[in-house]
Parts: C-alpha cells; structure tokens; sequence
C-alpha cells in the first residue's frame, strides 16, 4: 500500500510537470505538438538516465525507484497522447505529419534513452 502512495503523489507531480512543459512548448509553434514531442524525448531521456544510475551506481529504495520511474515518469510522459494526436493527423488526412509524429518521436525517443542511459551510467 506504501508503494502505490508513493506512486500516485510521484505521479500527481509527473502530471503537473507534464501540464507545464508541455504548455510551454507548444506555445512556440501550434503548427505540430511540439510539446507533447518534448515531453516525450524528455521522459525517454531520464527513464533511461535513471535506470541505468539505479542500476549501476546507487542504490535506492525500491519504493522510491517505483515512484519515480513509474509514478513521476508515467504520468510525465505522454504515449497517449502522441497517439490521439497521431490518429487526429490521420483524420485530416494529415498523412505526412502522421508519419513525421510517429516515426521521429520512435527514432529520437529511442535515441534519448539510450543518450539517459549512458549518462546515467557515467554518475
């Protein structure tokens, strides 16, 4: 029961993060979703740096290790949303952007957690 506290105030301040950074990106430029792109590559990023640094360098309760990977970073991190997104483009007949959507968040998001994990791996 500890744990599934720890995860669910980890992931009210994921979300809440979330809401921000993805808000402040998107204000940018509203001609692609941008920010849920940023959330995404950002989320990659420190799931893979934090992996690899709890792994391999320190060691952290496993309460806390769940709390941050899967409370903070799931509720961070926007997979669903970059789906309805996806499936929106795909409704305008937006295919181009469709694909860009899919492909570069896969491609750049698979690249910042492996740049997370050589990072976290450094620490």
């Amino acid at each position: 029961m500890r744990t599934a506290i720890y995860v669910g105030v980890a992931g009210f301040f994921g979300s809440i993060a979330r809401y921000a950074v993805s808000g402040a990106v998107s204000r940018v430029d509203e001609s692609f979703p941008w920010g849920t792109f940023a959330v995404n590559i950002t989320g990659s990023f420190a799931l893979g740096f934090l992996v690899a640094a709890f792994a391999d360098r320190y060691v952290v309760h496993p309460d806390i290790r769940v709390a941050v990977t899967v409370g903070f970073l799931g509720a961070y991190t926007t997979f669903s949303t970059l789906s309805l997104e996806t499936f929106e483009f795909v409704e305008t007949q937006a295919w181009g952007w469709a694909a860009v959507n899919v492909i570069v968040s896969l491609i750049v998001g698979l690249a910042a957690v492996w740049l997370g994990t050589l990072a976290g791996r450094q620490v």
